[in-house]
């Protein structure tokens, strides 16, 4: 069932890209699981939800075609072969079947991989352990220099008394009872389609045809336990808000030997006092004296390096934008740097001594 990504998050289906940040980022803290009343199954709801709205291709696909359409979920276009059926169906056809209980819980996909492309060798083939995304807040200098991060997570690691292979340290192997070695398994599945002969990966032995003579009894055959792991990782110069980084391998760790699963950091900049960051540029105001403003003058301006000195020339105006060019954000796994922008602003004092009342009194005169 198609699954309403509008209403996970509560929001219409006309809300605005900011409107979808600012929602997200209230649930993420609300149903984070580190969190008191912090809700796992929900927080996950709520980052599906949130990587395909805030994506505009993905969340025009999904507006048109709902959350099974394959298009938006990774792959390289094209439509599934539960949609093609499903369409089928809803072209007049007064079909309705399930894609699982027809095929014992195989997709299409699976089935016709098998049969048409299905030619991945059982030794290659290795189960993978869960992809992992978290959302993590850092200052704007952080994201300019880059920075070392620890991250506590929970999740599935490699069991350290065996090394993942699921057995006693010393105890041998022997041919799998289960597939008799070959590391397949053969079904054969009668469906209003006609007959088919599935092969799949021994889920005994994961298609490697020998099994344990005796499991680890930490992990009691698994390879992996259920811990909490620190990680640090290294946040590159350049991060934007929003940006999401891969970190390969250190996601849960698959069963046996296999392949781990990814992290991904979805990174979220916290709003700073001074400065506002557009991509690559950096954005400040400096409010100079109206003495300034007229005669010009030297001023001390900040950024994200320290202090340094803008020349503002006569007659510089309210709202004039001063570029300073190679000031701004380090770009992204690239060289160079953006721009910074400062804004003048003119300071109006409040009060004024009657000296300097009676100075401008005498430019008022002169016209100034």
């Amino acid at each position: 069932m198609s699954k309403d990504y509008y209403k996970i998050l509560g929001i219409s289906r006309n809300a605005s890209g900011e409107e979808i940040k600012r929602t997200y980022r209230e649930l993420a803290q609300k149903y984070h699981p580190d969190k008191p009343g912090g809700d796992e199954k929900k927080f996950k709801e709520i980052n599906e939800a949130y990587s395909i709205l805030s994506d505009d291709k993905k969340r025009a696909q999904y507006d048109q075609f709902g959350s099974d359409f394959s298009g938006f979920a990774g792959s390289q276009g094209g439509m599934s072969w539960e949609d093609i059926f499903r369409n089928y169906s809803a072209q007049g056809q007064n079909i309705e079947f399930d894609i699982g209980d027809i095929f014992g819980g195989s997709s299409f996909s699976d089935i016709f991989s098998q049969f048409f492309g299905g030619n991945e060798s059982r030794h290659t083939r290795k189960e993978k352990g869960k992809d992992i995304i978290v959302d993590m807040e850092i200052f704007l200098e952080e994201a300019f220099t880059g920075i070392e991060k620890e991250i506590r997570l929970k999740k599935y690691t490699l069991c350290s008394h065996c090394k993942g292979t699921g057995g006693e340290p010393g105890s041998g192997k022997k041919r799998c009872p289960d597939c008799n070695g070959a590391g397949q398994i053969q079904q054969t599945k009668r469906t209003f389609f006609g007959t088919f002969s599935q092969i799949s990966t021994c889920p005994k032995c994961f298609g490697k045809g020998e099994a344990i003579e005796k499991e680890c009894k930490e992990c009691r055959g698994a390879g992996r336990i259920n811990d909490i792991e620190t990680i640090k990782i290294d946040l590159p110069a350049g991060v934007d808000d929003g940006q999401t980084i891969k970190f390969s391998g250190k996601g849960e760790a698959a069963k046996r030997s296999g392949t781990p699963g990814d992290l991904y950091v979805r990174v979220h900049l916290k709003p700073h006092k001074i400065f506002t960051r557009k991509r690559d540029d950096i954005y400040t105001d400096a409010e100079i004296k109206f003495s300034q403003a007229v005669l010009g003058d030297k001023i001390e301006i900040s950024t994200l390096e320290g202090d340094m000195k803008l020349k503002t020339p006569a007659g510089t105006e309210a709202g004039k934008l001063f570029r300073l060019a190679g000031k701004g954000m380090r770009r992204l796994n690239s060289y160079g740097r953006g721009d910074q922008y400062v804004r003048v602003k003119i300071k109006i004092p409040k009060k004024i001594s009657s000296k300097v009342k009676d100075l401008l009194d005498k430019l008022k005169e002169e016209g100034l």
